[in-house]
């Protein structure tokens, strides 16, 4: 997930929108400077991971950012996770079932716009 949203920021670039890509590579803890650090720059976040939305930890993040930094939010908090369906066994169905980076591309425009 992490190369297909380090795609995205490149071809946001190539149209104008800077944007930042943590990875964070633990759950717990999380690295909640990295993230707080890049909202107090940007004021804006958008959470991309493959779970499912519904219940992901995607949800943790944004309650603590919203929580602690919401004077400094430019826009709401963006999530996008997994659709709360069966995860596809069919290969070719996968692939519909994953976030594509022209998704996280027109996610990424709306905050502009």
């Amino acid at each position: 997930m992490v190369n297909v949203v380090k795609k995205a920021a490149l071809s946001l670039a190539d149209e104008g929108i800077s944007v930042e890509v943590i990875d964070l590579r633990t759950l717990w803890p999380w690295d909640k400077d990295s993230v707080f650090n890049s909202v107090k720059k940007t004021g804006r976040l958008m959470i991309v991971h493959e779970a499912v939305k519904v219940g992901g930890f995607g949800g943790e993040i944004s309650s603590e950012v919203s929580e602690h930094l919401f004077n400094i939010l430019k826009a709401p908090v963006k999530r996008m996770g997994g659709a709360r369906i069966p995860i596809p066994f069919s290969i070719p169905l996968e692939a519909e079932y994953m976030i594509s980076e022209e998704q996280i591309i027109n996610k990424s425009k709306s905050f502009f716009s």
